[in-house]
């Protein structure tokens, strides 16, 4: 599916004013390539939608992290969703705001709450009662004190893929919503601690409003009940999780999402935050591959391309399905392909199936691929890691070189030899 920043000029694929057959010739294959004119307008999207309401967007970095992304969406205002240490140095090395910045994630080590603390992020995302403690106990030793919200499973069933499932009970991530109350009583004692919002994120890719609904009226029993008790809380942070259509599914719209759950916050004055990634980046970027050759049995069409799963491992991970598009559309013979790498792996594949019209040579443009492509990358097979291309209107920018061969041992070395 070809989104906003992508289009055809008579038979070529263009990002914005640039044609990918001539940034693909420039810079080689893979390669990922990004539209800044898609990022602002889908984070915009978000930020028209709450302009009613006190709110802030905390783009979830894990989504795509390049330091170019992080800095088109900091110049917008916006704030951050991060899960480590090296993520919130990422944003701010682009610009972005500490002040801006939640810190979420199951497992947050020492070292990364005493850097958050130092650098002064908005809100910890508390996710169990040993987080708690400890987040305490470090504070006390900084002399400083950690505003914290807790991040509440409400136990919905957010009807996606299971890896990218997390409100459920058998999730690893959240508070029990049932626990949550005598949980806010202890942070209350707590020296260090603050607490100043609740937090919730039941999953990723969703493709309908109700589980978002059914989140919202859990916390806002748990909200009215905490109220009874004295707690008044500054932040509501409903997550992320909107999915988009990486075909032809049916999505709602980010006005549409967040109506609905604005409508049940009608005469609560709240400040609401909000950590979409996926929905502002994943149709803001395609991969670029090369066929390198066709091959057919008696069963099946292969094209080998020259991209593998250690570039884009979705389809591979999670059965994930993105469009694959020709660059340039020619005439010819068309035929269904299982589109797969050269990584020696049966699952390496980028799309089974496709009902294509191929030759060797042949450009193809993976769609949907701005968000947990490279981020998710590695070098299997001691695969450099692909370019990545920032378009903005007719000047295309490398925001990330292409790794060289010797970059994959660097920092390795020989054993010394024996010692007779």
């Amino acid at each position: 599916m070809i989104e906003d920043g992508f289009e055809r000029r008579a038979q070529t694929l263009f990002c914005e004013s640039i044609n990918l057959e001539h940034l693909a010739s420039t810079h080689g294959t893979p390669l990922y390539v990004y539209s800044r004119r898609a990022i602002e307008r889908a984070y915009m999207r978000y930020e028209t939608a709450l302009a009613a309401r006190r709110h802030l967007i905390c783009y979830a970095v894990k989504a795509n992290s390049n330091l170019a992304v992080l800095n088109c969406l900091a110049r917008l205002g916006a704030g951050f969703d991060i899960v480590s240490g090296g993520e919130l140095e990422r944003v701010i090395a682009a610009g972005g705001e500490p002040s801006k910045i939640v810190f979420s994630g199951v497992c947050k080590s020492p070292e990364d709450m005493r850097q958050a603390l130092t650098a002064g992020i908005r809100c910890f995302n508390v996710e169990s009662a040993a987080e708690l403690h400890q987040l305490s106990a470090i504070a006390c030793e900084e002399n400083k004190i950690a505003p914290i919200s807790l991040r509440v499973n409400p136990d919905v069933d957010a009807r996606t893929h299971p890896y990218i499932s997390t409100g459920l009970k058998d999730n690893k991530f959240g508070i029990d919503i049932a626990l949550a109350p005598e949980l806010y009583r202890q942070a209350l004692l707590l020296e260090g601690v603050h607490p100043i919002g609740i937090d919730c994120h039941i999953g990723s890719q969703l493709q309908s409003i109700g589980p978002f609904t059914d989140t919202l009226e859990r916390l806002l029993v748990l909200i009215e009940a905490l109220e009874q008790e004295g707690i008044t809380l500054e932040h509501l942070d409903l997550g992320g999780g909107l999915g988009v259509a990486y075909g032809n599914e049916a999505m709602p719209s980010v006005k549409d999402y967040i109506d609905a759950l604005t409508a049940k916050l009608t005469g609560r004055d709240i400040a609401l935050i909000f950590e979409p990634g996926r929905s502002i980046v994943a149709m803001a970027g395609i991969m670029l591959t090369r066929v390198n050759s066709l091959k057919s049995t008696q069963d099946k069409h292969f094209a080998l391309v020259d991209a593998a799963m250690n570039d884009l491992i979705r389809p591979a991970l999670y059965s994930a399905w993105q469009d694959i598009v020709p660059v340039t559309q020619r005439e010819g013979e068309s035929r269904r392909w299982d589109v797969v790498g050269p990584v020696c792996e049966t699952g390496d594949f980028l799309g089974k199936d496709r009902q294509l019209i191929l030759s060797p040579g042949d450009l193809l443009a993976v769609t949907g691929a701005g968000a947990y492509g490279f981020v998710m990358a590695s070098n299997y097979n001691s695969r450099p890691r692909p370019a990545e291309i920032m378009v903005d209107n007719d000047t295309a920018h490398v925001v990330r070189t292409r790794e060289t061969r010797s970059q994959l041992w660097a920092g390795e070395q020989c054993l010394p030899e024996a010692i007779q």
